[in-house]
């Protein structure tokens, strides 16, 4: 049964995703409440990008159900052309900045922002662009608005893309890896970013191998191995005092 609290962002009931006869999501059960920050760490493989991608339905899930906002999202009882526009509705609640920027060469910074919310959403030039300058501004970019995405560090890009997924209005940011393809020294630029929105009160899912960020603005932490969600834990206690023996020994190799 779906939980009915109004402070419930996601919720994840018995999800499982199979690959062919590779099932990679075994029966996760995972609640976000609105506001909260809840980071997912574990070794490669374990299921961590794809149940982001199950979230956002760029994965379809095998079973289980996926609510976002008190909305049932994997709604399969809807017919092709209705399920597309509820998919369509329900994916601009969330915001989601991957490993690759993804961001369309051929425009600028400026332009890659604007494109959604006056395509999908319909809001004039002037609206969306007022609101694109002051994102471009909050991710440090303001000067960079007429530049074009090859002209860019990746830590410049990454930041782009971030403003253009919060240029959507969602009630949730989906963050799946995005400093892993980043050189160290820009990997901070980006983190910045993402901690003023978590102190902003955004609702925020994070799959990182960055523990200092973890540790620093997690509310929660999910440790995720082979399909299942192992532990779930406030950041100290996950971090000092872990229960289970997989948790252990992941934590004992990437916090060497």
């Amino acid at each position: 049964m779906k939980n009915n609290e109004p402070n419930c962002m996601v919720e994840i009931r018995d999800l499982h995703k199979h690959f062919g006869p590779l099932e990679v999501l075994k029966g996760i059960d995972i609640e976000v409440a609105n506001g909260e920050v809840l980071v997912i760490i574990g070794p490669s493989g374990s299921g961590k990008s794809t149940l982001l991608r199950c979230i956002n339905y760029l994965e379809e899930p095998t079973s289980g159900e996926i609510y976002v906002d008190n909305t049932l999202v994997n709604d399969r009882s809807l017919k092709h052309k209705a399920f597309q526009e509820h998919l369509n509705r329900t994916r601009c609640k969330m915001g989601m900045v991957f490993q690759q920027f993804n961001l369309f060469p051929h425009m600028t910074v400026l332009e890659n922002v604007i494109e959604s919310p006056i395509h999908v959403m319909k809001q004039d030039r002037p609206t969306a662009i007022s609101k694109a300058e002051d994102l471009l501004e909050m991710v440090g970019l303001a000067a960079k608005r007429d530049n074009y995405p090859a002209t860019l560090s990746g830590g410049q890009q990454q930041r782009v893309a971030i403003a253009r997924a919060l240029a959507m209005e969602p009630s949730v940011m989906l963050f799946d890896e995005v400093t892993s393809a980043l050189d160290p020294e820009l990997v901070g630029e980006v983190l910045r970013v993402m901690e003023t929105l978590a102190r902003e009160g955004m609702t925020m899912l994070v799959v990182t191998h960055e523990m200092g960020f973890a540790e620093k603005m997690a509310d929660r932490v999910v440790f995720m191995a082979d399909g299942f969600v192992v532990e779930d834990a406030p950041p100290h206690e996950m971090f000092t005092n872990p229960q289970h023996e997989r948790t252990k020994q992941f934590l004992a190799e990437v916090l060497k």
